[in-house]
């Protein structure tokens, strides 16, 4: 079993990602597997710097020491254009010169699947989606299934400023570092289907998927960056690790205890 947690270094890391973080490194060691940790800075644009060693500080704090080296997507372009290569020979890439504001928030209608109307414009990459249902059974949400074609459309894998998206390249990091088991807040879980599907164009195995409840905020709005989560109080780590477990569905510790090894030893997601 292969674990892994994927933060992006656009700010320290907050309440809800130190809940992720704290599943998936509970799922992999409670079961015998390495737990990886990987920079998600494929868009550089958001990320700041010194991001990325706060957050690795801040999981060594907690406790959560990872295996072998930190992977950052921001070093894997090469490995995401041939991922991009693949789809393109196989007909299933092909350039989209369709701005924001001509799609609008509607599906894409497949205007340049033959085709650019203006090739000389900026163009994004698309991905090519068949007419039929993708679907998946999470090891919390239990099944869950998209029709890619009616309710995603042709989706976006690079954009027109050159910057590979998330969808492709999760799935090209995923396989290259064997993860086996994906957890992560179930905010990404309508995204599983258009990964499954980039999984199964580019013959990568499928992992295992657990997606666990969000952190939200006095408005109900996922706790995040962007609506300015305050960062994890130093001062408060036991209070914020006790606070996780709580969140997940887990009862306290004892006191007196050490909280990750008796964690570790009680884990259990259906709990």
């Amino acid at each position: 079993m292969i674990g892994r947690f994927a933060p992006s270094p656009t700010g320290p890391l907050h309440f809800g990602s130190l809940v992720t973080a704290v599943a998936s490194y509970l799922d992999a060691r409670a079961n015998g597997g390495q737990w990886l940790v990987r920079m998600e800075d494929v868009d550089k644009p958001r990320c700041v710097p010194g991001a990325d060693a706060d957050i690795l500080r801040t999981l060594e704090r907690f406790g959560l020491t990872w295996d072998g080296p930190v992977m950052y997507q921001s070093t894997r372009t090469e490995a995401y254009r041939e991922a991009l290569e693949t789809l393109r020979r196989a007909g299933y890439a092909y350039p989209c010169s369709c701005s924001r504001r001509e799609i609008g928030d509607g599906i894409y209608p497949g205007t340049c699947r033959k085709g650019p109307p203006d090739p000389n414009k900026p163009h994004a990459w698309r991905v090519r989606v068949d007419d039929e249902v993708i679907g998946f059974d999470d090891r919390l949400a239990g099944h869950y299934e998209q029709n890619l074609a009616t309710e995603v459309g042709d989706f976006v894998v690079l954009r027109a400023d050159g910057c590979f998206a998330y969808q492709l390249a999760v799935v090209v990091d995923d396989a290259a570092q064997g993860v086996t088991d994906v957890v992560r807040g179930a905010d990404l879980l309508d995204s599983t289907p258009r990964q499954i599907w980039l999984q199964r164009l580019l013959g990568f195995p499928q992992p295992r998927y657990l997606h666990v409840p969000v952190v939200v905020d006095a408005q109900g709005e996922k706790l995040s960056k962007q609506t300015l989560a305050p960062p994890l109080d130093p001062d408060r780590d036991e209070e914020h690790l006790r606070a996780a477990l709580r969140f997940l569905g887990h009862p306290d510790p004892p006191p007196g205890v050490e909280i990750l090894p008796w964690a570790i030893v009680h884990w259990d997601i259906a709990c």
